[in-house]
């Protein structure tokens, strides 16, 4: 690893986004920001990675040591801005297991949220070469990337520069506008527990399909100074 660090730049938008983060069983929830498990996730994909391997386990451990940055953008068309908003919607699951393992011969409900018309920037600080590397990946990924679930297909670019400093790349972004950070809401990966507000169960350690394994990290929410 190099001593300088880059900014890795991701654009988030498309018509359903969903950023599980207390997901459990029949209910599959949305956060009101992406977390950083569901994008480590989305850039492991672009870099080819098997779930479980040696070398997910050393990108991962990589990407702990960045910092996210995670920015709200206001969704606009020609004519107007869009209102983000949570929707619900229900599946249908057949052979699911009861708590014995048995398989239940009646289908099973699932609720699942989504976000509808939302638009993020995030921003990943972190070791120059190592975001470069990710950076290369997402111009032209080796799998398919979505918005937290399959079904949610970005409708812009997901890659939005690389830059050498946040205020590069805020500068530069146009949906900041030339705004500075703290016109948006965001979302900051903080170093001490006694400057954040909140802990997310989501820095991935393993997306081992037999039982993924993340840690805690600490945020600090922002809101938009009018």
């Amino acid at each position: 690893m190099s001593t300088e660090t880059a900014v890795l730049a991701l654009r988030l938008q498309g018509p359903l986004q969903s950023w599980g983060f207390n997901s459990q069983f029949n209910r599959r929830d949305t956060g009101l920001f992406p977390t950083k498990s569901a994008l480590v996730g989305l850039c492991c994909a672009a870099m080819g990675l098997d779930r479980g391997s040696e070398k997910e386990k050393n990108e991962l451990e990589s990407f702990s040591k960045t910092k996210l940055i995670c920015v709200a953008i206001p969704c606009k068309s020609r004519k107007k801005e869009f209102t983000v908003k949570r929707i619900q919607d229900y599946h249908t699951v057949q052979n699911t297991r009861d708590a014995k393992g048995s398989i239940k011969n009646d289908a099973v409900l699932t609720y699942r949220q989504y976000l509808n018309d939302a638009c993020f920037i995030s921003l990943f600080k972190g070791d120059k070469t190592f975001v470069g590397k990710v950076a290369e990946s997402l111009k032209n990924p080796v799998w398919g990337v979505w918005l937290g679930r399959k079904a949610c297909i970005p409708s812009a670019p997901v890659f939005a520069g690389l830059f050498a400093t946040q205020s590069e790349a805020i500068s530069k972004i146009p949906e900041f506008e030339g705004k500075p950070i703290e016109k948006f809401s965001h979302v900051t990966e903080v170093s001490s527990f006694g400057n954040g507000i909140d802990s997310y169960m989501d820095q991935a350690v393993s997306f081992n399909i037999h039982g993924r394994q993340f840690s805690p990290r600490r945020v600090m929410l922002q809101e938009a100074k009018v």
